[in-house]
């Protein structure tokens, strides 16, 4: 191991951008392992915790082959550091899709709302709120309870 740390910034971008690459793989697992020590949620709904995160995107969330074949791009982020072991982040994100019957077009924008904290020398989301601002075609990316 190589004496190279990370900052605080680069962590808290790592895991907003580690967030984005696994829904877009449909790692769901991975999802959750981002949230073992954090809520999310809906802005406006409870929240679930740890695997259950992971657990709801699976069920919410429809893939094409194991895909959901999107793209979350995160913009706009602004982190503000509370103290040497608590931060926040808003950032903007937009998430295209393209599956065989659909081109590719944006489905959904919003805001991300995060609480970081520090466990020893890691940084992990303590809390992610999602806010929904403009939805497109969502046919192809969420699956509708059926009735």
């Amino acid at each position: 191991m190589s004496d190279i740390s990370i900052s605080a910034e680069r962590q808290i971008l790592n895991l907003i951008h580690r967030y984005a690459e696994c829904v877009d793989d449909g790692s769901f697992d991975g999802v959750g392992a981002l949230f073992e020590h954090g809520e999310f949620h809906m802005a406006g709904s409870p929240g679930v915790r740890g695997a259950a995160v992971g657990d709801l995107m699976r069920r919410k969330v429809a893939t094409h082959d194991g895909s959901p074949r999107t793209k979350h791009v995160t913009t706009n982020t602004i982190i503000e550091f509370i103290d040497a072991g608590t931060a926040t982040c808003r950032s903007y994100y937009t998430v295209l899709q393209a599956t065989d019957s659909m081109p590719l077009q944006t489905i959904i924008t919003g805001r991300y709302h995060d609480r970081f904290e520090r466990i020893g020398d890691t940084w992990h989301f303590a809390d992610r709120a999602v806010f929904i601002e403009h939805v497109g075609d969502m046919s192809q990316h969420v699956r509708l309870p059926r009735t």
